[in-house]
């Protein structure tokens, strides 16, 4: 009896499959783009179900490419879902494509550019995809200065330009303002963590014009600390009943914490739709489930992780940066 292991399934293994050409299932391992979806699929299948594995060190030597993309994903436990729904899209866009996807978490942001430096100095990956990016991020400064292809998710006050794809929050925050003041709403706090990032500043400047813009009266919530978690928040909500000036409108981005500030007004007898009325940035579908009645504006995240390795991989290819910039349109759900 023979010890020896089966042989690795090769390309001309998925050729003989698949009755194509080793040249078009090499193309398509490597690419594809120029080739048929149905072509593309049939590959990734096939090589999926025999176990293929691309020899990366060979790759490597033959292009100096890794033919894998970076994750860098900064931790947050605030945004249900988010990790999950994001790689599924970035997944979707590189179905059947060359490229992998590896995900390098950041639980801790002591030094936010160890992770960068491991990627650059070891050419772990051939471009980076960023989350939670700050005005002056200091990661994005590194990729620049080292000329090295990478897409933020989110916006930064960088002089040079570079990729990026974005949640329009201006618009969210508009919308939001005007859907409240059809309602006869004229008291809106807008309820939102500083996260340190590009999307939080944007977000509160675009309510101060809004407001400005109004008849309104608005105010920001200026302690991020009175919603850092779930019990501060919901502590928090029933404190906001006890107020003799009530709000009557409450604008927040983030769903555990709009569920929490809901809860804590609910326990002081403050009811959602009666005495104000409270619109969220929804990512999932857990706010529709809970309170059908509930205005949301979303961002679908399927969505932009399929936009972002799109970005990256055109940014790999040499693109031009000024073309890679983009905005993800918030999408109004008026329910009630």
């Amino acid at each position: 009896m023979s010890n020896r292991s089966p042989p690795k399934p090769t390309i001309k293994t998925i050729a003989e499959l698949t009755g194509l050409s080793m040249s078009t299932v090499s193309l398509s391992l490597r690419d594809g783009s120029n080739l048929k979806q149905s072509t593309r699929d049939k590959v990734a299948r096939t090589a999926a179900q025999i176990g293929y594995v691309p020899n990366r060190a060979g790759v490597r030597l033959r292009t100096g490419r890794t033919n894998v993309l970076s994750l860098v994903l900064a931790a947050d436990v605030k945004n249900m879902d988010f990790t999950r729904i994001l790689i599924q899209g970035i997944g979707s866009h590189i179905l059947g494509s060359k490229y992998h996807l590896n995900v390098v978490p950041e639980f801790e942001r002591r030094d936010p550019e160890e992770s960068i430096r491991y990627i650059l100095d070891n050419r772990s990956a051939d471009g980076v995809i960023l989350t939670h990016t700050s005005a002056r991020d200091s990661r994005v400064q590194l990729l620049m200065d080292a000329d090295f292809p990478f897409v933020s998710h989110g916006r930064t006050e960088f002089y040079s330009p570079h990729a990026y794809h974005d949640f329009h929050a201006e618009r969210y925050v508009e919308l939001a303002v005007e859907r409240l003041l059809q309602k006869g709403r004229r008291k809106i706090l807008l309820a939102v963590v500083d996260n340190g990032t590009t999307n939080y500043s944007n977000t509160v400047n675009a309510f101060n014009r809004a407001i400005a813009k109004s008849k309104a009266a608005g105010d920001t919530l200026q302690d991020s600390s009175y919603i850092e978690n779930t019990d501060a928040a919901r502590l928090y909500g029933s404190q906001l009943a006890s107020r003799p000036d009530l709000y009557d409108a409450i604008i927040c981005n983030n769903e555990l914490t709009t569920l929490a500030i809901v809860s804590g007004l609910l326990e002081a007898g403050v009811t959602l739709g009666k005495e104000y009325d409270l619109i969220c940035k929804q990512t999932t579908e857990i706010l529709p489930v809970l309170y059908p009645a509930m205005d949301t504006i979303a961002e679908d995240l399927f969505e932009t992780g399929n936009e972002l390795a799109r970005l990256l991989i055109d940014r790999i290819n040499g693109n031009d940066v000024k073309t890679l910039q983009t905005l993800h349109e918030p999408i109004a759900r008026w329910r009630s």
